[in-house]
């Protein structure tokens, strides 16, 4: 569970990521419908580690307002607002999930994918995030 605090703006190097260079840095506010501790509400079975949500008005792949895994956060919310770290795209299907955690936090590709693995195991995808810079 690596956390970092991060001292710069990730828009700064989001234009990196094709396709994603409007996306990552935002910051965003999310509802959550699927707070963490909740159990999924089709496969019950499913858990969530992490707190789970939307960004009312902004609408994905699937028709649906945009889904977001938040991070960073070790509590249940209602509503959050944060900054879009990175974008775990399903290739396997029509939605991509953004990547939400509070300003000034970071997590390695490693742990984000570790920590959504508990319902992106059922998909294929890969992570687009922007990179650290070399001199950071």
């Amino acid at each position: 569970m690596e956390q970092k605090t991060i001292p710069w703006d990730w828009s700064m190097v989001a234009d990196q990521i094709p396709g994603y260079s409007g996306v990552l840095g935002r910051t965003v506010h999310c509802k959550v419908d699927r707070p963490l501790g909740s159990n999924h509400p089709k496969h019950p079975d499913i858990v969530y580690p992490v707190n789970y949500g939307f960004v009312p008005g902004i609408f994905a792949g699937d028709g649906a307002e945009q889904d977001v895994y938040i991070l960073g956060v070790d509590e249940p919310v209602e509503e959050f607002t944060g900054k879009v770290l990175a974008v775990y795209h399903r290739l396997n299907d029509v939605e991509d999930k953004w990547i939400v955690v509070p300003e000034g936090v970071s997590f390695s590709k490693e742990d984000i994918l570790q920590k959504i693995d508990f319902q992106e195991k059922f998909f294929d995808g890969e992570l687009f995030m922007a990179e650290y810079p070399k001199n950071f």
